[in-house]
C-alpha cells in the first residue's frame, strides 16, 4: 500500500521521478564548523560618546547555542567553540551540560582554547588559524568589522560567516543565529557547494611607510596626529575617504559615500571621497556615521577606486583608520597610498545557501516533487 515499506524494508518507488527526503538528515562524517565570538565586540568609546547599548555577552552566548543547535539539526558532526575569559564560551559549557535527548540532535562539541590570551585582534587570529588547521568548513563570527577584519588575514580560502554583534557593523549583515547557522551547515555537510554559496569579498590595501593595513570596507584619512583611543568619531577632521563598497543602510563612515555614490558588494570598483572637515563644501551629507550620531560631512569631490589602480593621499600629516579604528601615523615622509583589490577574504552568502536549499527541497521530508522553476527572493 503506498506509504508502506515493501517486504525488503525499502521504501516503495514513488512515481514521476519524485524522492523521499528523510526527516532528520545523517550526520556526515568529517563535517565541521568553527564559532569565534569576540567578548570585547561592541564595547568600544563610540558606544559611549554616543551613548548606544552595549553588545551583552549572555546574547552571544544565546546566538552561539542557536548555531550550534541549527548545524547538529542539519547533520554536521562537530563544532569548534572559541574560548574567552568573559562568560560566553563558559555560558555554552554550561548549556551543553543541561541538555536533554529530547533537546535534539548536537554535534560533537570541541572548545578551542589560547594558551596566552591577548584581549586584542590577535586572539581572533590564532582562533581562526587553529580552526582552519583543524579542518572547518566555514568560521562564523560574532563580532564587528574590526572581528572580520583580524579573521580575514587568517581564513585563506575558509568562508567567513560575520554576524553583527559590534559597533560598526558595516560588513557583518544582519542574519539571526538560527538561519545563518542552517547556510553554514548547508556548506560544511556538502549540500550545497562553496561556488553555489559563497563569493570573495573585496579589499583595501594600505600602505604606509613599512607598514600595511588591510580594510574590508573603508579607509579614512584623518588631521588627527595620534592614534590615541582609535576610535573615529570628530568628523571635522576626516580629510579623505576610500571604500571597498559603499551601502546607503550602513552605519559608520562607508555610509557618507554610500548616500552620495552607492557602491555594490558585487560591483567592480570603489569610491573615494575628498572631505572638507569643517571648510566650506558644494554638499554637505547628514549621515549615521555611528550608533546614534547624524553628523553633517562636507563633500568636495567623489571619484571611482579603481581596482589594482593605487590612490595617493594627499594630506601631509595625520592618522589613517581602517574600518573605523585608527591604525597608523604619517607625516610627510611617509606616503599613504590605498589599493583597492578583489581578493579579499570568502564569505559564506547565507542567501543564496538557502535559496539553493529551497530550491532543492534539502530540508523538505516526505516526498518531495522535482523542482522544475525557481526564482531567489532578494
Amino acid at each position: 500500500m503506498p506509504g508502506y515499506p515493501t517486504g525488503d524494508g525499502a521504501p516503495p518507488p514513488v512515481p514521476g521521478g519524485a524522492s523521499v527526503v528523510p526527516a532528520v538528515p545523517p550526520v556526515v562524517p568529517g563535517s565541521a564548523i568553527g564559532i569565534v565570538a569576540n567578548p570585547m565586540s561592541g564595547r568600544d568609546i563610540r558606544r559611549l560618546v554616543a551613548r548606544a547599548s552595549v553588545f551583552p555577552n549572555a546574547e552571544k552566548t544565546n546566538m552561539a547555542l542557536r548555531l550550534i543547535a541549527a548545524a547538529g539539526a542539519l547533520g554536521v558532526e562537530r563544532v569548534y567553540m572559541s574560548t574567552d575569559e568573559m562568560g560566553v564560551a563558559g555560558g555554552v559549557l554550561r548549556a551543553a551540560g543541561k541538555r536533554r535527548a529530547r533537546d535534539g540532535r548536537w554535534p560533537e562539541l570541541d572548545f578551542c582554547a589560547l594558551d596566552r590570551p591577548s584581549g586584542d585582534a590577535e586572539d581572533t587570529r590564532e582562533l581562526v588559524r587553529a580552526m582552519r588547521g583543524r579542518g572547518v568548513a566555514a568560521v562564523v563570527l560574532l563580532g564587528g568589522d574590526g572581528t572580520v577584519r583580524a579573521a580575514a588575514a587568517e581564513s585563506a580560502d575558509v568562508p567567513l560567516l560575520p554576524l553583527s554583534t559590534g559597533t560598526n557593523n558595516a560588513f557583518p549583515e544582519m542574519w539571526e543565529a538560527t538561519v545563518a547557522g542552517s547556510a553554514a551547515a548547508l556548506l560544511a555537510t556538502g549540500q550545497v557547494t562553496p561556488d553555489e554559496a559563497t563569493y570573495r569579498a573585496k579589499a583595501l590595501r594600505v600602505h604606509c611607510g613599512s607598514a600595511t593595513e588591510i580594510a574590508l570596507v573603508d579607509v579614512c584619512v584623518c588631521t588627527v596626529a595620534h592614534v590615541g583611543a582609535r576610535a573615529l568619531w570628530e568628523v571635522g577632521t576626516l580629510r579623505e575617504l576610500y571604500c571597498a563598497f559603499a551601502e546607503p543602510h550602513a552605519i559608520g563612515l562607508s555610509s557618507i559615500a554610500g548616500l552620495v555614490a552607492p557602491t555594490g558588494r558585487g560591483d567592480r570598483d570603489g569610491v573615494a571621497l575628498r572631505l572638507a572637515g569643517d571648510a566650506a563644501a558644494p554638499r554637505r551629507v547628514l549621515a549615521p556615521v555611528a550608533p546614534g550620531v547624524l553628523a553633517s560631512v562636507g563633500v568636495l569631490d567623489v571619484v571611482p577606486l579603481r581596482a589594482g589602480e593605487p590612490m595617493t593621499s594627499a594630506v601631509p600629516r595625520g592618522t589613517v583608520a581602517v574600518d573605523g579604528e585608527r591604525e597608523l601615523e604619517f607625516g610627510p615622509n611617509t606616503p599613504v597610498t590605498v589599493t583597492l583589490t578583489p581578493h579579499g577574504p570568502t564569505v559564506l552568502d547565507v542567501r543564496a545557501a538557502l535559496a539553493r536549499a529551497a530550491e532543492r527541497g534539502l530540508l523538505v521530508s516526505g516526498i518531495q516533487e522535482p523542482v522544475t522553476t525557481f526564482q531567489e527572493v532578494r
